[in-house]
């Protein structure tokens, strides 16, 4: 594989990874929101010195970044217009019939991404079968080109009724705007999300065209400063569907790399699954800025096809702005160690969604920063050395820590530094497994039954707690934790799915037409893949969207090859009623099944994950230190060893309390858990056997 670098931009810190064979070396560098770019380079330079190579050896570089997330969020795209069908120029703006919040009769809204004086129609109708009802006049769109001229659009998105079933109508207005204003940008709808609902569609299109100008002036520039440095090597993109893309597909496409940076961590996680055989696991991915959970099967993270960004309520479903590409499913739950905290009007105290970033950060920092964020918790709780924060490279200061939780909550509620800091971090525990309760029942499963994997510089803190309230009995914290979607990103394929609108009902079920429409969808996939890697053979995901007629919404039918070479309709409701019966128990009876979206997944395997081999209990250390730590389970100090990760060898054992630290994080073992050291150097977070095998009796009972 030669030598990879893997860069994940987060909201605080820039993780750097670079592999040499079975050798890597990381480093966290705070983020420089100005010119990304910078921090990749800083990055860089500090890996290869630590790895004794030049930026001209690497042969291939990995990035996931925030930037796309963070134009839509904070506005700051492209000057954008949006043609559409006359009559359907408010979609985006009328949204659903739904209320995230039924009750709140000062619902605020989030606004469009586009005001209605730059959303244009043109006269036409498609229906939804494909089949033109309203002709496009060419002349039309030449006279509306002439507007968008004077208007001086950047950028420009086109959604027509019904064009995922027959595009031609956007080709047409493709055509004519190449002709007339050659240089601007275009994103179709048919190409971005040919997906049934128009409101998901044209703002999925509308966001790909907003942040399309950035992204590329971005990557473009990128990759002129990599090459400067000497690291004139192929660049790939993660997407949020779990793959990797090429860096002209990314510039086409900026859209699919919204979730670009928790998709590296689901497929970290599943990769330590993977290691470990593990089938039922919970990815907790804690930063500097969010936290997110994602429930992984059979070593393969959920997928969904939409999810939302820009949410004006930030953790409540529906309150944002619907993205409709493939993503890995998951769920926002809560606080990143810069989120900062406050007392509200009823004397309780909030976290987020207000983060402190890395400009000025957390009060510990010392940059400038004077509210009370997590990390300032964390810090007053004894679970940070202040010492030996990311390798020793940024001096925190109690004192700050403690003043601004006095100031902030100490004296609104009466409490010490201690009780402030103990408050604010139960509040961001809870919210975080609270939420991930609820994302559990969503999806059917209990997650007693689940191992966590932990990572990202702030869930080894927060992850045995989070153990503690679910009755999670397990938490694995593998090596490298600290920087997990950068590593995610080098475990990742080349991928790319394609999905595509075709209203079918069961009792209309065309074998022929089913299969034609799988090979297409597969070529196409196909094809994005042969971009990033020619040579490498290209494997094959089906998957179809299916629902009771009447209903709502649809749920994923995963296919074989088979039943997607040789369609048949019984085979399609017998895994349709499986799937459902999973999810809501039952089946309904009289009800005809109905599916609405077809996809399919393209991908370069990977190699199989290496197994680690067990370990043999060797019995525990001794520890060379201590340190007063905040058991919240208690509710009172303790004193706690603190060890070093890499004096830990295979077999060794430390009981709780305990602190274990390494550069990029620190692994908080309570009082209620002990940590094994594994064969592959992953630390074992778990309950000790006695109260394991006590726990395992209650729940049989």
């Amino acid at each position: 594989m030669g030598i990879r670098l893997g860069v994940d931009i987060g909201g605080t810190f820039t993780d750097v990874v670079l592999e040499t064979g079975s050798a890597r070396h990381s480093t966290k560098v705070l983020t420089t929101y100005a010119a990304p770019e910078d921090a990749i380079l800083d990055g860089m330079r500090q890996v290869c010195a630590k790895a004794g190579v030049t930026p001209q050896q690497i042969t291939q570089i990995i990035h996931g970044t925030t930037l796309a997330t963070n134009a839509l969020i904070e506005r700051r795209g492209a000057k954008t217009a949006l043609i559409t069908t006359e009559g359907f120029r408010d979609v985006i703006e009328m949204r659903t019939e739904s209320r995230f919040e039924q009750y709140d009769l000062n619902l605020t809204l989030p606004l469009p991404l586009l005001p209605r004086n730059r959303r244009y129609t043109v006269t036409e109708r498609m229906d939804a079968d494909g089949h033109p009802l309203i002709p496009l006049d060419r002349a039309q769109v030449v006279a509306l080109t002439e507007v968008l001229r004077d208007a001086g659009y950047d950028s420009i998105a086109v959604g027509l009724l019904h064009s995922y079933a027959n595009p031609a109508h956007e080709r047409l207005i493709a055509e004519v705007l190449a002709e007339t204003l050659p240089g601007v940008p275009v994103s179709l709808s048919s190409d971005v999300s040919p997906q049934m609902r128009e409101y998901e569609r044209f703002n999925t299109t509308i966001a790909n065209a907003y942040i399309k100008p950035l992204m590329a002036s971005y990557l473009n520039r990128l990759r002129e400063r990599l090459a400067g440095e000497g690291a004139d090597c192929p660049v790939f993109l993660m997407h949020s569907g779990g793959g990797i893309m090429s860096l002209e597909m990314a510039a086409e496409f900026p859209v699919r790399l919204v979730e670009s940076g928790p998709a590296g961590g689901a497929i970290f996680a599943a990769d330590i699954a993977a290691r470990h055989g593990l089938d039922k696991v919970l990815s907790f991915d804690m930063g500097g800025t969010t936290a997110k959970i994602c429930l992984i099967r059979n070593q393969t993270p959920k997928t969904a096809r939409v999810f939302e960004v820009a949410r004006s309520y930030r953790f409540k479903k529906g309150s944002g702005m619907p993205i409709s590409i493939p993503v890995i499913d998951m769920v926002e739950i809560g606080a990143g160690g810069g989120s900062l905290a406050h007392v509200d009007a009823l004397n309780q105290i909030r976290v987020g969604p207000e983060s402190a970033g890395s400009e000025p950060g957390p009060a510990c920092y010392g940059r400038g920063g004077d509210r009370p964020a997590v990390t300032d918790a964390d810090l007053v709780l004894g679970k940070l050395d202040p010492d030996n924060f990311a390798g020793g490279s940024i001096a925190l200061h109690p004192s700050s820590s403690a003043q601004a939780l006095i100031a902030h909550i100490g004296d609104r509620l009466d409490m010490d530094e201690t009780e402030a800091a103990w408050g604010l971090a139960e509040v961001v525990d809870e919210n975080m497994a609270n939420a991930a309760r609820v994302h559990a029942v969503e999806n059917g499963e209990d997650l007693s039954g689940y191992t966590m994997i932990a990572f990202g510089g702030a869930a080894p803190l927060h992850a045995a707690r989070l153990c503690e309230k679910l009755g999670v009995a397990r938490c694995l914290v593998p090596q490298g934790a600290g920087v997990g979607s950068a590593i995610g990103f080098l475990r990742a394929p080349f991928s790319f799915e394609a999905n595509r609108s075709v209203f079918t009902r069961l009792s209309n079920f065309d074998p022929v037409a089913v299969k034609a429409l799988f090979q297409d969808l597969r070529e196409e996939a196909a094809s994005f893949v042969r971009t990033c890697d020619a040579r490498s053979d290209i494997h094959a995901e089906f998957k179809v969207y299916m629902r009771y007629a009447g209903q709502g919404w649809e749920i994923p039918v995963p296919l074989t090859a088979e039943e997607a070479d040789a369609p048949d309709a019984a085979s399609f409701r017998t895994r349709f009623e499986t799937e459902y019966t999973a999810l809501f128990g039952r089946t309904v009876e009289g009800m005809e099944p109905e599916i609405t979206v077809w996809s399919v997944n393209a991908f370069t395997r990977r190699d199989a994950a290496e197994k680690a081999p067990p370990v043999t209990p060797t019995g525990s250390v001794t520890a060379p230190a201590q340190r007063d730590l905040f058991d919240p389970a208690l509710g009172r100090r303790v004193t706690a060893a603190v060890v070093a990760r890499d004096a830990l060898p295979p077999g060794a054992s430390v009981d709780g309390p305990a602190l274990i630290t390494e550069d990029e994080t620190t692994v908080v073992v309570p009082s209620s858990r002990e940590v094994l050291t594994l064969a592959d150097g992953t630390l074992d977070v778990r309950l000790p056997q006695t109260a394991r095998t006590e726990q395992k009796d209650a729940a049989h009972v």
